[in-house]
């Protein structure tokens, strides 16, 4: 599965502000950022970001994601520690 397939997933069904993926085989490193992130909980955040994937998770095509969300403001103080690729 192509990268900017997962971040077009996430774009279309997400208000982003920025999504990044890398991925090898089926494992995939999602970085979403939004402030519609500042409401949830962690695992609403989690719940929101696996939606949109869910048909990929069940065909196999993703098999081990990891996530993490981040409002705009977080980010802008986490991306040095979690510089996208």
């Amino acid at each position: 599965m192509e990268l900017s397939e997962i971040e077009n997933i996430l774009k279309d069904a997400l208000d982003l502000d920025e999504v990044h993926v890398r991925g090898e085989g089926s494992h995939y490193n999602i970085i979403a950022v939004s402030d519609t992130f500042n409401e949830m909980s962690r695992v609403k955040r989690q719940q929101a970001v696996y939606a949109p994937l869910a048909d990929k998770i069940a065909d196999g095509s993703m098999h081990a994601i990891t996530i993490k969300t981040f409002s705009v403001k977080d980010w802008e103080r986490e991306r040095q520690f979690n510089i996208p690729q």
